[in-house]
């Protein structure tokens, strides 16, 4: 086996996959997941916090680990925070996910991602992993020599860098590289979008709320485009982003797929792959 092929292959073991807390989503995963995969769940500005906390302490007494988003901007300050805390200390939860978030902060809420790490490490808390965002393919509003200065901020608190998601191999690994160079060293995973059905994904924005399937779609249709693209393909993705893996100094340890839900089916693509189907 190459180092490529060998790369390839753990990146596929070490996926994880991220949902949203829909209705039925808990059925699905206890359906389709095997429980040794580790499973994200989304917040939201749509939906309270607590549907995100609720959903992982649910799986997590179904014996999956599980990584909460704690969206800064939709936690009120520290007192919420030392909640949560407890909430998640008492679920056994030991991950987190930690994005600034969509939300518009109110009064009294973090601003920042940085913010809530900042307080966070002055309590005593379980988290033996806690991630933050990365950006290969540029924030819409925010200048890349910013994102990658607040990686190297946040690199105290922080466990591990999950990238939003990304349909550049190239560019996914100049900006690996650049995130190096910078001198920061924690572990990468890679966002990947399954192999998602166009139709199911256009209509994933009615099963999160009214006024979230508006945001949903508007904010996303450019993923659709991609998506439905012709010649896109998460195996030539994946094949491509394994050679930046097969290099340890990159520390690129796996990938977070982005299921919209369609748990099932991305099972199914990565039982495939790893049986040497693609």
């Amino acid at each position: 086996m190459s180092n490529t092929d060998a790369a390839r292959r753990r990146l596929l073991t070490h996926a994880r996959f991220e949902i949203l807390p829909t209705a039925t989503i808990e059925d699905k995963v206890l359906a389709s997941v095997p429980l040794d995969t580790t499973v994200t769940i989304t917040a939201s500005p749509a939906k309270p916090l607590d549907v995100t906390l609720a959903t992982a302490e649910r799986l997590r007494a179904a014996g999956y680990a599980v990584v909460p988003h704690l969206a800064a901007r939709m936690i009120h300050g520290r007192s919420e925070l030392g909640e949560i805390v407890d909430r998640l200390t008492a679920a056994r939860i030991d991950s987190i996910f930690v994005p600034g978030g969509d939300a518009t902060p109110e009064e009294g809420c973090y601003h920042s991602a940085a913010d809530l790490l900042d307080d966070l490490a002055t309590m005593t808390h379980p988290f033996s992993t806690i991630g933050v965002t990365g950006y290969p393919e540029s924030h819409p509003t925010i200048h890349d020599d910013v994102t990658i200065q607040a990686m190297w901020d946040k690199r105290r608190h922080a466990t591990q860098i999950v990238s939003n998601m990304t349909f550049d191999a190239a560019g996914t690994a100049k900006w690996v590289e650049r995130v190096r160079k910078r001198g920061v060293g924690i572990p990468i995973l890679i966002g990947l979008p399954g192999p998602v059905e166009r139709t199911k994904l256009l209509t994933m924005g009615t099963k999160v709320g009214v006024g979230e399937s508006l945001r949903f779609l508007n904010k996303q249709k450019g993923v659709f485009a991609r998506i439905a693209a012709p010649g896109y393909s998460p195996e030539s993705f994946l094949h491509k982003i394994a050679r930046v893996a097969a290099d340890p100094e990159m520390k690129v340890e796996g990938l977070h797929l982005f299921t919209f839900n369609q748990v099932a089916e991305t099972q199914a693509w990565r039982d495939r792959l790893l049986a040497g189907g693609g």
